[in-house]
């Protein structure tokens, strides 16, 4: 190829055959659909989808290609929303509004095609689920620097719904603007949080005395921006897109380590693999008694399984002071060893899902 036009028509014609594939591979998906609907089996099968992933990521390593894992795993998180829409049209319902991190984490797993239902709080992401007008919810669970999300568990404790997929996502804030200059901003809105989250980016730039606007979200801030082409917002970089917002800076809070535990709910559970991770909440009977949890947590010990998580919950029963603990641990609630543990404990156990373990 000597010349831009040759190396066009290369591509062409490299597209050409990608669309092709993609075609086929529709075809076997759309015969995949019709499978599962006479099983009952469901759609998104997140275990399934890490193999691919892992498996094709493999291959472009012995090949010495080009796409390392994050490009891979973003190309095909597409190409499999694509096909889950093809095999059955599902709706999500995730913590609004639209434009907010939830909505991102919603849209990294099911796709920009798939249907989706924005709530305003994570009952009725709960209640949306359990009612059937929706087949997943996607709702946080946990935060690097705030800690765990105590609706969404209280929630789990009493519902139907199971956790059957979780994803880590960094939080990072951009500040976007349609004024040509930042000279020409008066106003920033955000959510009151990202102002304190972003404090150094505003002094650096000299807007620590322009007007700050506190509003109810991010994606607030993103749609006043979008009017007013003398104001910014500092706003996650979805909504900044979404509602055509030029992003003139990213990542601009002042701590870069912060992220999000999100939690994929559905009602089915998910087949074993060899990834697994299990959350559970426990109100142990002996609950008084001296070492009653350090007995409860030896049987796991016993049994070589590894816990990644315990934190104490108030139980919120007319008994007073009771706690629950959430416990994650590795390993798939089917495994004969976690099997063996939690028969132990009959009635002390609320089991709220076994799942692919995300990657932190």
């Amino acid at each position: 190829m000597k010349t831009l036009d040759d190396c066009r028509d290369a591509i062409d014609a490299i597209d050409n055959q990608i669309l092709k594939l993609l075609n086929q591979r529709m075809d076997v998906v759309h015969r995949v659909g019709e499978i599962k609907h006479e099983s009952g089996t469901a759609v998104y099968r997140p275990e399934r989808e890490k193999a691919i992933i892992e498996r094709l990521t493999f291959l472009s390593e012995e090949q010495d290609g080009a796409l390392k894992k994050g490009a891979i795993e973003a190309i095909f998180l597409e190409v499999f929303a694509v096909a889950r829409n093809l095999e059955l049209p599902e709706r999500i319902a995730y913590l609004g509004p639209e434009g907010s991190f939830t909505h991102q984490a919603a849209e990294s797993r099911f796709g920009g095609m798939s249907d989706y239902l924005s709530l305003g709080s994570i009952h009725s992401v709960f209640k949306t689920l359990e009612a059937g007008r929706a087949k997943f919810g996607v709702v946080p669970i946990e935060n690097s620097r705030d800690g765990i999300v105590g609706e969404t568990l209280d929630l789990l404790s009493k519902s139907s719904v199971k956790i059957v997929a979780e994803l880590y996502m960094p939080i990072h804030m951009a500040f976007a603007t349609k004024a040509r200059k930042l000279e020409d901003i008066t106003k920033i809105y955000s959510k009151d949080k990202g102002f304190g989250q972003c404090r150094e980016f505003l002094s650096q730039h000299g807007f620590l005395n322009i007007e700050q606007i506190p509003v109810e979200s991010t994606a607030k801030a993103a749609i006043l921006a979008a009017e007013d082409p003398t104001a910014g917002a500092i706003c996650a970089h979805i909504a900044a897109k979404l509602y055509g917002v030029p992003t003139m800076f990213e990542n601009i809070e002042d701590e870069h380590d912060s992220a999000t535990r999100f939690v994929i709910l559905s009602d089915f559970k998910n087949g074993k693999s060899e990834h697994d991770k299990t959350s559970i909440l426990v109100k142990l009977h002996d609950a008084q008694e001296p070492g009653s949890l350090v007995h409860f947590l030896q049987d796991f010990d016993d049994e070589n399984i590894n816990l990644s998580k315990i934190e104490s919950r108030p139980s919120k029963d007319k008994s007073g002071f009771g706690y629950w603990f959430y416990i994650d641990f590795y390993g798939h609630i089917d495994d004969e060893a976690i099997q063996k543990v939690l028969k132990k404990h009959e009635g002390e156990v609320t089991w709220l899902g076994s799942y692919v373990k995300g990657e932190e």
